[in-house]
Order: structure tokens, then C-alpha cells, then sequence
């Protein structure tokens, strides 16, 4: 006998749905009731899922689907900060860095963030001295969620020049230095155990750039940025510049916390707090929000249909906006790591595909790179496209108008198709696609966006019974590095080969 989970999930393997002109030809209504506004105190976005294959009936099998998955007390364990990743036994606490969570959790992230502020301001006021750079070394939610806020917000008007270092490879690393002068260059270290091997590395040789150029104290230019600040004083930072954040806070949902400290210092704690802000508007509403209304659990019915029921293995996102060039890479991330996973909650193996692959790029670019295969390819892609209705130009308003043109026309051309007598010239149509219209890309708008995408991971994960909050399958690869570099353990013929190439054997 089957489970109530398993009865939805076969009523939604029977569908046979029309094509995508067939369902606009149906209901002319069709654009209203497949779009929802999000209302902010300045602007708002408008999401439009009509060019999907969802259908009042879909609709309601999914809230059924989210019924049986015990949707509502998911979502009522996570803002009341109780365990909702079983696996480590803790709490996913993201939302109360915004002020919407439990009690408690609130009034700590209230004053881990006053300190913050007051240290932020501190330097803005000149009392590290001059500051005009800033170096960020972390790497996965310590340096994704950074590098976005900071590329998509300070364009205009940068109060000091950040740089987000993640990468081990030195390269990286040497093209911060040679932008920054030591003189005027701060350090800070991201990390959560303020152990993490890639990050400590970048951080001591950073240190040495700032001696070897002449600066007296390095280590009183350092800003440690952890859930570790015992470890952080161990290290050398001095306990005033040590800014903590909670062990309950992933690091993928963690640029709310001290994470978030290069982003304040790039563009200010004012737009700082208006991303946190935009953030806790998206958290009230997804946490209040009925599920016919709800938008991330809306989205998370299309990416679950596209998965699960049409077998597509990837989801696409294209930003028709030079500042959110990076969001791809953060989804990326925030959605792979999350919920790329093989067994349940219960640790039984899943019972279809969890996550798709991720990817993305910048519109108008990716049209002359990938746009090919979506269009004629034989791989089934939804697409999300962002845009923002305002420029973040004061060019020709042409550049603007050239640019949403082309993403509201592959939106249609994906749609509609075209058929000629000649098959190398024809194109299918049929093709899904969600346009996300921000009014404006401001700091507010930013918060929102990425708040949605991470309610929309979790209410996919509750409806795949799995768990979005750990992620063990990093570390693998991390602990046989480690016997690499401790020596005397042996490893497939190919890999020996490689490091014998490589010099890192004895052999």
C-alpha cells in the first residue's frame, strides 16, 4: 500500500499536459492567475509563472504534495528556531539575523549586528586609520554571498573597495594585492571554525603581503568574521575586531550575520540593514503566506514538476542585469549544496531526483554562447529570467530598453516556437521559462531575491523528505587531501600517477 507522499507523486506522473500556446489559448486569464506581485515599502517584483506548464489542477496536487509532506509545521519548526537539520541536530537560524525568527534568537542577532555596526562605522570615521581597501578571504557561503552583494550594490558608489578572495590557487590572491595598497587595506577572515584550511591559508599569506609592504601591525588590520571567536583570538585577531555570528547559522545563509561585514563596509550599514530588511519581508511572507499565495512554495512546485514529473536534470537562470552576474554562482551553491542529496530524512534512499544542476549566466551574452541548444537543443531547461524595469546606467535609455527587449523575447520565442520547411530553421517552442521583474535592483530588492530563493530550496527540500541543512558530501574529497598532504597513504593507480607528475609523492 502506498504512502499519502507516494499517492501524490503518482497522481502527478499521470499528467499529459498541452503545450504552452494550448494552455494561453485556454485562459485568457491565464497571465493573472500564474502572477504574483511581492509589495516592499519602495517597489515590489512581479513574478510570472504563465509561461510554465503549471495548471489549477497541478496547483492543487502540489498543495497536496505540500500537505502530506507536513509542509506548514516544517515551516513553523524553522522561524520558531527549532532542529530542523536532524542529521547535525541543530536549528537553521538564517531568518532571525533578519529580525523574523525565535525570540531569543533575534534579540543575539540584534546585538551581534550592533556590534558590527558600531565597528563598521568606526572605520568609516577613519579610527583604523585611512582605509580605502578592503580584503575578504573566505570561500563557499563565506565568499558567494559577499561577492554578490558587494558586485551588485556598490557600482555607483563603493565607501571602500572590497575584494572576495575564496580561491587556494595563489593567482587569485596576487590580483587583490595588486589592486590594494597595504598601506590602507584591511583584512578580513571568514570562516565558521576559523579552521577551514583554504581560508587560514589566503589569511597568513595576506598577513606576509602586509609585513613584506611595510606595515607595522598586520594582525591589528585583520577582521575575524566566525562562530569560533575562541579560535579567532587564538590566531592573533584582537577581541575587538572579532566579530562572531551563531553556530545555527549555515554558511550558505550566512551573509546576514558578520559574513555580511565587506557588503556594510562597501556600501554603508544603512543599505546594509535595507538588504536585511528586504530579506524579513520575504521571510514574513513566506512564514505567513497561505500556500495558493505563498511565492517560494509556488516556485518550488515548477522546479519539483520540471525535476521530478518532465525528468529535466538542470534549471537555468538568466540575469538580464550586469549586477547580478554572480547570482547564477550563488544559486548555484545555495540550491546544489542544499538539496543535492540521496536519501531521505530518515536516511532510506530518495525516491526520485532531488536537486537539478544550477546554471546560469548574464543576458545579453549567454544568447550568443547558449542560447543555442536552449532554443533547439534536445535537453529540456526551464529557465528563470531576472530583470529590473529601472536601469543601473545613466547611459542612453536605449542600452535599457535593448536589453529587457531581449529578455522578454527569448521568454516568448521559447514559448511560441517556429515552424519552416526548412527542419535546421525551425524551433519546437514549447520551452518553460519565469521572468522575475524587480521595479528596481536596490539593496531592499536584493535581500528579497535571495530570501525567496532560500525559502523556495527549503519548501523544495520538505517536499522531497530530505534534509537542506547539511552537507556532507564536501567533505570526502577534503579528508583524502588531507592524507595527500600527510603522506604514507596509498590511492588509485591513476591518482598515484598524478601526484608523481605533480611532485606531491615519493614515489
Amino acid at each position: 500500500m502506498s504512502t499519502p507522499r507516494e499517492a501524490v507523486w503518482n497522481k502527478l506522473s499521470l499528467h499529459q499536459d498541452p503545450t504552452l500556446v494550448q494552455l494561453f489559448a485556454d485562459d485568457p486569464q491565464r497571465v493573472e492567475t500564474f502572477s504574483a506581485r511581492f509589495e516592499m515599502e519602495e517597489g515590489g517584483v512581479l513574478f510570472d509563472w504563465s509561461k510554465t506548464h503549471m495548471t489549477e489542477q497541478l496547483l492543487a496536487e502540489f498543495e497536496e504534495l505540500a500537505q502530506v509532506s507536513q509542509f506548514d509545521e516544517m515551516r513553523r519548526r524553522l522561524f520558531a528556531g527549532e532542529v530542523v537539520n536532524p542529521t547535525e541536530g541543530r536549528a537553521a537560524e538564517h531568518s532571525a539575523l533578519r529580525g523574523v525568527g525565535k525570540e531569543t534568537s533575534v534579540e543575539e542577532a540584534e546585538a551581534l549586528l550592533a556590534r558590527m555596526q558600531t565597528l563598521v562605522e568606526a572605520i568609516h570615521e577613519g579610527a583604523l586609520g585611512e582605509v580605502k581597501h578592503l580584503i575578504h578571504v573566505g570561500i563557499g557561503g563565506s565568499a558567494l554571498g559577499p561577492a554578490l552583494a558587494v558586485d551588485a550594490l556598490s557600482r555607483d558608489l563603493s565607501l571602500v573597495d572590497v575584494h572576495v578572495v575564496s580561491n587556494i590557487d595563489g593567482v587569485a590572491l596576487e590580483a587583490a594585492f595588486a589592486a590594494c595598497d597595504p598601506a590602507t587595506t584591511l583584512l578580513a577572515v571568514a570562516s565558521k571554525t576559523f579552521t577551514t584550511i583554504e581560508t587560514m591559508t589566503n589569511a597568513a599569506s595576506a598577513l606576509k603581503w602586509l609585513a613584506d609592504n611595510g606595515v607595522a601591525d598586520p594582525a591589528g588590520r585583520v577582521i575575524a568574521l566566525t562562530a569560533a571567536p575562541e579560535k579567532a583570538v587564538e590566531w592573533g585577531v584582537d577581541e575587538t575586531r572579532v566579530l562572531p555570528f551563531a553556530e545555527s547559522v549555515g554558511g550558505r545563509y550566512s551573509m546576514w550575520s558578520s559574513i555580511g561585514f565587506p557588503v556594510a563596509i562597501a556600501i554603508g550599514w544603512q543599505d546594509f540593514e535595507a538588504m536585511l530588511e528586504g530579506a524579513a519581508d520575504m521571510d514574513r511572507h513566506f512564514r505567513d503566506a497561505p500556500m495558493r499565495e505563498n511565492l517560494p512554495l509556488r516556485a518550488a512546485f515548477g522546479d519539483l514538476y520540471y525535476a521530478r514529473v518532465r525528468g529535466a536534470e538542470t534549471r537555468a537562470v538568466f540575469c538580464y542585469d550586469e549586477r547580478l552576474g554572480l547570482l547564477p554562482d550563488y544559486l548555484q551553491q545555495l540550491e546544489m549544496e542544499s538539496n543535492g542529496k540521496s536519501v531521505t530524512v530518515d536516511g532510506a534512499p530518495v525516491d526520485g531526483p532531488t536537486a537539478p544542476i544550477t546554471w546560469g549566466g548574464v543576458g545579453t551574452d549567454a544568447q550568443h554562447a547558449v542560447f543555442q541548444l536552449l532554443h533547439q537543443g534536445t535537453h529540456l531547461v526551464p529557465i528563470n529570467f531576472i530583470a529590473s524595469i529601472a536601469p543601473g546606467d545613466a547611459l542612453d535609455p536605449a542600452h535599457h530598453r535593448i536589453l529587457l527587449m531581449n529578455c522578454f523575447a527569448q521568454g516568448a520565442a521559447l514559448m511560441a516556437g517556429k515552424t519552416t520547411d526548412d527542419p535546421a530553421r525551425s524551433y519546437a517552442g514549447n520551452r518553460p521559462s519565469t521572468t522575475i521583474l524587480c521595479d528596481d535592483l536596490d539593496a531592499a530588492t536584493l535581500g528579497a531575491l535571495i530570501a525567496f530563493h532560500e525559502h523556495r530550496t527549503f519548501a523544495n527540500a520538505v517536499m522531497m523528505d530530505i534534509n537542506p541543512f547539511d552537507q556532507f558530501g564536501v567533505e570526502l574529497g577534503k579528508e583524502i587531501a588531507n592524507k595527500i598532504e600527510k603522506g604514507g597513504a596509498s590511492f588509485d593507480p591513476s591518482t598515484e600517477n598524478l601526484l608523481k607528475l605533480a611532485g606531491l609523492s615519493a614515489g
